[in-house]
């Protein structure tokens, strides 16, 4: 998984069929599956992506996810996240689309040459750690621009609710001794301030490191190499033991089912 500040790219892969339940989407995402099957599911229904397509996300959605590898491959993916402040950007940019109809959910496009070809610009200047942000920003804005035309782009970001906020917090350093007193200082709130906003959106400072720890987990068993344990330290938890409870409680099946 890498990142810089307004995007972020992911390259799923996994020899074994599984799912992440209640999985929210927290950034827009443009993602294309290479091998196997993508399933999400919510209660309006399910839609199925395959090898070919390309698929959008919108931000703020919630889904139950299946990969499903190939019958003679694993399952593959990649996505590429944009920050709420990259889809400002493309719009103070390229005005002429704010008109246009967001997408609703979920979306689908060809993965064809031209969208191959601008993902992959996008791809590599994410992975280039000397490209400048300037250069990363643009060929990002790029696959942005490349879907506006054939009529598919993100709804203008909205305020950003507490627990996002906190998320995002939380997310550049997740194996960090997290405190509420922590998260408060650095919206330079109190902390009771803070936990009630978080309350009246139902949720806690807890909550909220604990789901960005697992998430970081899933992202990391899904896309990296790592051993388990060393994962299990990335994302904040000393104890393998209590790494494994955590993961099986959120997922329902240990980290080791993505390392057969």
């Amino acid at each position: 998984m890498n990142q810089f500040v307004g995007a972020a790219f992911l390259h799923i892969r996994s020899s074994v069929l599984h799912s992440v339940r209640t999985a929210m989407v927290r950034d827009d995402q443009v993602g294309w599956v290479v091998s196997g099957r993508k399933r999400l599911r919510a209660p309006s229904g399910e839609v199925q992506f395959t090898a070919g397509q390309a698929l959008l996300l919108a931000r703020a959605t919630q889904w139950d996810i299946v990969n499903e590898p190939a019958a003679d491959a694993n399952y593959e993916a990649r996505v590429i996240g944009f920050a709420p402040h990259t889809i400002e950007r493309f719009y103070d940019r390229f005005g002429q689309f704010t008109a246009a109809p967001p997408v609703q959910a979920c979306a689908s496009s060809e993965a064809d040459a031209d969208f191959l070809t601008v993902c992959s610009r996008a791809m590599a200047a994410l992975l280039e750690p000397d490209m400048s942000d300037a250069m990363r920003e643009h060929r990002v804005l790029e696959v942005l621009l490349l879907l506006a035309e054939r009529g598919l782009v993100f709804a203008p970001p909205r305020e950003l609710t507490w627990e996002d906020r906190v998320c995002r917090v939380v997310r550049q350093r997740p194996h960090a001794s997290w405190t509420v007193d922590d998260l408060a200082q650095a919206f330079h709130l109190s902390a009771s301030t803070l936990q009630r906003r978080l309350a009246l959106e139902g949720t806690s400072a807890s909550r909220c490191v604990r789901e960005v720890r697992l998430e970081t987990a899933m992202a990391l068993l899904q896309g990296t190499d790592f051993q388990v344990s060393d994962i299990a330290m990335r994302c904040g938890y000393e104890s393998h033991s209590r790494f494994t409870s955590a993961f099986r409680q959120r997922f329902g099946y240990a980290p080791s089912h993505l390392r057969p």
